[in-house]
């Protein structure tokens, strides 16, 4: 049974943006039927996920937990174990109950305007994953205080594309390349002929030069940088990414990009060392096993742990 002659390629907008997946492989029937058999996984995470729709899980969940404990799907439970277990490790770093921040600055449907400390120290109280309880035995999310909202976007991306990736492997697909929004990346095998894929990863200032290549198999890439930038009436200039622990934007990093098993858990960290900067690189922070990851700075340079960064 022969190849297809190239790349079978799917795609469909989700999630606010494109996934895309490219497969090799026989048949080009059959890898097409996998490839569409992957994306409804993606719209499946959608439709659990979004906080924007309101007959999701997710919805439902922040509609009711600050009144009792709510019992949820249990994919969408595992996804949030994993989110508080980041959260821990990054201490607070990579946080999906930022959504009340996001909205005081005026970056989710608002002017954007720069906020009091007394109003960031007031709805800050309403953020963080220690106000979350997760009860495993019941499965059940039940929020400690009012206000409280989770909104697990950071790691959708990832996960719907582990999803994907999962149902790629149960269709026999052995070689294909997954990407929402070309922020994520998720790898399984390697190309016809190659020991793995090559993704290059578009630093600011490096256009010219091309940024650094990575390699992947059976691996996830995520990258988060500070791309959208507001200007106040008094000129302030605000990225949209915040730093949970302050409620402030970020500052000291342009862009990071980590490398691990699983989409959930490198979308989580790419944000989490956005946040940290320089910080994440002293040996305090701990990557989980298995992970690589690239910081950029704005003062141009790049600072880089583990072997999938190593020049």
């Amino acid at each position: 049974m022969s190849p297809a002659a190239g790349p079978v390629r799917v795609s469909r907008f989700c999630m606010a943006t494109r996934f895309e997946i490219a497969l090799y492989g026989a048949e080009a029937d059959r890898l097409r039927a996998a490839g569409e058999a992957a994306l409804e996984e993606v719209e499946a995470a959608e439709r659990l996920l979004s906080c924007f729709r309101p007959e999701s899980d997710l919805s439902a969940v922040n509609a009711r937990a600050a009144a009792g404990p709510v019992r949820v799907d249990p994919r969408l439970f595992g996804l949030l174990q994993i989110a508080q277990e980041e959260w821990h490790t990054s201490g607070g770093a990579f946080d999906p109950t930022v959504g009340p921040l996001m909205r005081l600055w005026g970056f989710r449907g608002g002017t954007f305007h720069e906020p009091s400390s007394q109003d960031l120290e007031r709805v800050r109280l309403r953020c963080g994953m220690q106000l979350i309880e997760l009860d495993a035995q019941s499965r059940t999310v039940r929020f400690l205080a009012g206000g409280v909202e989770l909104d697990p976007g950071a790691i959708g991306k990832g996960y719907a594309l582990d999803r994907a990736a999962m149902a790629l492997r149960d269709c026999g697909v052995v070689s294909a390349l997954a990407h929402g929004g070309t922020s994520t990346v998720v790898a399984v095998g390697s190309p016809p002929a190659e020991p793995s894929w090559a993704v290059r990863i578009a630093v600011p200032g490096m256009e010219q030069d091309g940024g650094p290549l990575v390699r992947l198999k059976d691996a996830a890439l995520s990258v988060s940088g500070v791309h959208g930038r507001t200007v106040g009436a008094e000129g302030r200039v605000a990225g949209h990414v915040l730093d949970p622990r302050t409620g402030l934007p970020v500052e000291g990093a342009l862009l990071a990009a980590v490398t691990g098993p699983d989409g959930a858990r490198t979308d989580a960290w790419s944000t989490a060392l956005l946040v940290l900067g320089e910080s994440a690189f002293g040996g305090s922070t701990q990557l989980p096993e298995g992970f690589s990851a690239a910081v950029w700075l704005p003062d141009g340079r790049m600072l880089a742990r583990g072997p999938a960064f190593e020049t």
